[in-house]
């Protein structure tokens, strides 16, 4: 199987059967002197924005290897965006929900500052903790060869949600809501799955956000971690919306 490297800079869109691709900077040193690729290896290098190029490395540098376009894959983006609003959480269990998450195809990734958030990101640490959950999901594009990036937006406020998750149908995970997510029908809207910490989104979020549009949902009857609360609705989504 290829493995995939990404290079957001190329105009892959523009290239045909053929032709040289060159993969140059960081991401070719790690294919070169990590990952040892070699001449004659089968790769493919995406542009994040939904071109993959599938072809053999004919030639390798320091920071450089050049690829010959075999097989062009163009998806185009989905009619039907997702977006995981996932709760800041302690330890690794909010980045593991953002991993499993990309792997799945979510679309879009908000963190959510909820008052229940035992893990803070203020001042420089804002922009840093974004920056971290950016690059899990790059590796997590590469790792399951998506075509497509997820955008991953700096962190939000509760107040701050209707107007970032703008137009989208909000759906809060919350074990005892009365709707099933099962028996979702879509609509059209893109969707936003809103995940809640380690305990739980507080009674007043809850009103605040129903208040604002959102619709609780249940996944069912046990109770998941917030790692894994949001990776197992993306599975539902993606049945109901026929990507799977």
């Amino acid at each position: 199987m290829s493995h995939l490297y990404l290079d957001e800079s190329l105009d892959l869109a523009r290239v045909a059967p053929g032709d040289a691709v060159e993969l140059t900077g960081d991401e070719a040193r790690h294919a070169v002197t990590v990952s040892r690729v070699r001449p004659g290896e089968r790769i493919a290098i995406g542009d994040g924005r939904g071109t993959v190029v599938h072809g053999v490395v004919t030639s390798t540098g320091a920071r450089e290897l050049v690829l010959e376009a075999a097989e062009i894959v163009v998806e185009e983006a989905p009619s039907t965006r997702i977006t995981l609003v996932q709760a800041l959480a302690k330890g690794d269990r909010d980045e593991l929900a953002v991993q499993a998450a990309t792997e799945l195809g979510v679309d879009a990734v908000v963190p959510w500052a909820a008052s229940r958030s035992v893990s803070r990101w203020e001042g420089p640490k804002a922009e840093k903790g974004r920056q971290r959950w950016a690059a899990i999901a790059r590796e997590a594009v590469k790792q399951s060869i998506r075509s497509r990036l997820p955008e991953v937006a700096p962190v939000t406020t509760t107040a701050e949600l209707p107007a970032r998750l703008g137009g989208a149908r909000v759906l809060v995970l919350e074990p005892t809501a009365a709707t099933a997510l099962t028996d979702l029908r879509p609509d059209g809207r893109d969707l936003a799955l809103v995940v809640g910490p380690e305990g739980g989104i507080a009674p007043a979020e809850l009103e605040r956000l129903v208040a604002a549009g959102a619709e609780p949902v249940r996944l069912g009857a046990s109770v998941l971690r917030t790692s894994t609360a949001g990776p197992a609705a993306i599975v539902v989504l993606n049945v109901a919306l026929g990507r799977w």
